[in-house]
């Protein structure tokens, strides 16, 4: 684990074994314990949080396990939503996750998901690409049941045979290649959004500058601010700004703090938090060498502390 001291203490965006990340999630509170981390979340892509995690061979509950450890945790779940537009996730948090609307749309996902990602292989197989599925449900020597695969797994798979250089290249070439276009069916971003309120919780909209400026929807083609515009009217409740682009597939013209400062100006009066977090997925262990810290990016605590949304949670 990195020592990093970190820049904020409260990290609204993580991920962990159980979906693309390579800490367990007892490593992952863990890691940000030592680290002095005061607020961290888990909010795996498209899978419900653990109610219980495997602490010395006893399942413990997680929640309780970090606030042992000075630390609040909030369980989550990042929804990757649209599926004609890439990288639009909403962060969901604060929910009841035995919600039966959350439970039929987490059943929609899994299937989507599977379906999708076996495709893809195939496709990469027909191109030379050779990535078995096999390979896929036991990376990293952790076995996975189907429906936990994420996309990113198949990503570093590419960089670490050589077929790419970095998981994020691998992740341009599939995304840029209409070779390699193979669409999952994914959830209405404002179906997701209602479905947080309806179970009691809220929706982020994380990393909004990784949409592109100009995206094709169902309903037409909108500017990026025109398509944030409409998230808005239909309720979100936060958007991130403390992001780590410059370690990820961003390569529009802005600094990340340029792009802080941009989604501050054009967002704080129009929704209720103003998010940040540092997409921790444990790069250390991988092929990367740029790699996302716990508490890199956030939020302060004063600010989680003040704002009746996250402070309520």
């Amino acid at each position: 684990m990195m020592t990093t001291k970190p820049n904020y203490i409260v990290d609204l965006h993580s991920h962990t074994t159980r979906s693309d990340g390579a800490d367990t999630p007892q490593e992952f509170i863990c890691n940000a314990a030592a680290l002095g981390m005061k607020v961290i979340v888990i909010t795996d892509h498209d899978i419900l949080p653990p109610d219980r995690i495997e602490v010395n061979g006893v399942m413990v509950d997680p929640v309780l396990y970090a606030k042992k450890k000075g630390m609040k945790l909030l369980p989550g779940i990042e929804f990757s939503c649209e599926t004609l537009v890439e990288d639009v996730h909403i962060v969901v948090l604060g929910c009841d996750y035995t919600n039966p609307r959350i439970l039929e749309i987490n059943e929609q996902i899994v299937k989507s998901k599977i379906y999708s990602y076996q495709k893809l292989l195939d496709v990469l197989a027909d191109n030379g690409i050779d990535i078995s599925w096999e390979e896929v449900l036991n990376y990293n020597d952790i076995p996975r049941n189907p429906e936990d695969v994420q996309k990113k797994v198949i990503f570093n798979l590419m960089a670490e045979k050589g077929y790419t250089k970095t998981w994020s290249e691998a992740k341009l070439l599939i995304r840029n290649n209409p070779v390699f276009s193979v669409k999952r069916e994914k959830p209405d971003p404002v179906e997701i959004i209602q479905i947080a309120h309806e179970s009691g919780g809220i929706a982020i909209l994380a990393h909004p500058y990784l949409i592109d400026e100009t995206v094709m929807t169902r309903d037409g083609s909108m500017t990026r601010e025109e398509y944030i515009d409409k998230l808005i009217d239909a309720g979100l409740d936060g958007i991130e700004a403390c992001y780590t682009y410059d370690k990820t597939t961003y390569n529009g013209p802005f600094t990340k703090e340029e792009i802080i400062a941009r989604v501050r100006a054009a967002y704080t009066d129009r929704v209720k938090i103003i998010s940040g977090g540092s997409d921790y997925h444990a790069d250390y262990k991988k092929t990367d060498k740029n790699v996302r810290t716990i508490g890199e990016c956030g939020v302060t605590l004063e600010y989680f502390n003040s704002n009746d949304y996250l402070r309520n949670l």
